[in-house]
């Protein structure tokens, strides 16, 4: 039987709860469930709704994130789109607009 971790994602200076969310699973969809303070658009990558910062061992972007972070973001090497991300460890997640 193979058993499912969590991970725990926080957003630290926001009043937010911490989520437990399982390895693999989309942090988007985690935050539908929750209330959460970042927010989304498109859902598909292209509208910058959602680009938060993140700290925590996470898999990097895909070429075409990569370019939607490049012109929303620039400069910022912890910015991701949330609804891009799965998690896979631990992550601490800024809302783009508290910097």
């Amino acid at each position: 039987m193979v058993s499912e971790k969590d991970f725990k994602v926080s957003f630290p200076g926001t009043g937010f709860p911490d989520l437990k969310v399982l390895e693999g699973h989309s942090l988007s969809r985690s935050l539908d469930v929750q209330n959460s303070p970042i927010l989304f658009g498109c859902r598909t990558g292209i509208c910058a709704t959602c680009i938060c910062l993140v700290s925590g061992n996470i898999s990097g972007a895909d070429e075409d994130e990569r370019e939607v972070l490049e012109l929303f973001a620039p400069d910022q090497p912890t910015a991701r789109l949330a609804c891009q991300v799965q998690v896979d460890a631990d992550l601490e997640i800024k809302a783009w607009h508290e910097d």
